[in-house]
């Protein structure tokens, strides 16, 4: 009589295990540096977009706030267009946004990450400055406070410092 072997034996089934909890050792810690990444991208590229706005506000004779007052002295304030994301602090200025000398050439905003954010990037802080010859910078602090925080997280175009 001819008995085949039906289904896996179990150190074939133990091998299967070990080779996909060794897979997950390396793909988790891998993926989770993905989301931190692209998180810090993601709010960099968030706030560089108000760079165009805030260049409007200035050529029209305007001081750059969070909402429009259009009877200030001695700028009208126009809102910069920041509607908040959910990866920002809310409560780090107005919607997570703060302003600094808005109706000044040499002005900056900044953001601290929070919220949605990941634990390796909640915490730290993007400022997005504007020099009085209207050359624009960006800048990544605090990394250093933050546990988990790795420098290839900051996107070329803003470096951590």
């Amino acid at each position: 009589m001819n008995h085949a072997q039906k289904g896996f034996t179990l150190i074939e089934l133990m091998i299967v295990v070990a080779i996909i909890g060794i897979l997950a050792a390396v793909a988790i810690p891998q993926y989770q540096d993905y989301t931190a990444r692209t998180q810090v991208s993601r709010v960099v590229g968030e706030v560089n977009a108000l760079k165009s706005s805030a260049e409007s506000i200035f050529n029209s004779g305007g001081a750059v706030a969070n909402a429009d007052n259009l009877s200030a002295t001695p700028k009208r304030e126009i809102g910069i267009g920041w509607t908040g994301s959910n990866l920002v602090d809310p409560t780090h200025g107005t919607n997570g946004l703060n302003i600094t000398n808005g109706g000044q050439a040499d002005m900056s905003w900044d953001v601290v990450l929070g919220t949605d954010a990941s634990g390796a990037v909640a915490g730290v802080t993007i400022t997005v400055s504007r020099s009085t010859s209207g050359a624009w910078s960006c800048a990544i602090t605090g990394g250093a406070s933050v546990t988990g925080w790795k420098d290839s997280y900051a996107p070329a175009g803003c470096p951590h410092s």
